[in-house]
């Protein structure tokens, strides 16, 4: 799997990124290329801000049982999966704006590297490895990206 924590990769998750265009479509589901955009924006927002709410400990305790593993590891995500209503995007969205934000995020990832998500607590799974925090950013966007074809 493609590292966030290394340039070359980075570049290329970048390059992909930078494919997509205001009238890109997506190849399944039903989002808009800015709401797909926002919509990766939340995985690191969730990391980067108090935007979104911490769930509460019972709440946590099932995500990790029942959710985690399908977050965090190296299996790709199925095409039009469910998703976390955090993550459910209903608004547009202006594309050049949430690509830039998701560019920045990406970017400000590898510059903080692996020693700072080792061990670092997620918003949602608890203390998480690098290489959980690497999948879960990685695979996410890598299945949103080849939903728009990219």
């Amino acid at each position: 799997m493609p590292s966030v924590f290394n340039p070359t990769d980075v570049s290329a998750l970048t390059d992909r990124v930078n494919k997509l265009s205001p009238s890109s479509t997506p190849l399944w589901g039903t989002m808009a290329v800015g709401q797909m955009l926002a919509h990766c924006n939340v995985s690191y927002e969730m990391v980067y801000t108090d935007k979104h709410p911490k769930p509460n400990v019972f709440m946590k305790f099932i995500l990790k049982k029942l959710v985690k593993n399908k977050v965090v590891t190296e299996l790709p995500y199925k095409q039009s999966s469910q998703t976390a209503p955090a993550f459910i995007i209903k608004d547009d969205k202006d594309f050049a704006a949430e690509k830039a934000r998701l560019i920045d995020h990406i970017n400000q990832t590898l510059e903080l590297g692996e020693t700072h998500f080792d061990g670092k607590e997620s918003h949602s799974f608890g203390p998480l490895s690098t290489t959980e925090w690497n999948n879960m950013f990685s695979k996410h966007l890598d299945h949103h990206l080849r939903q728009f074809g990219v």
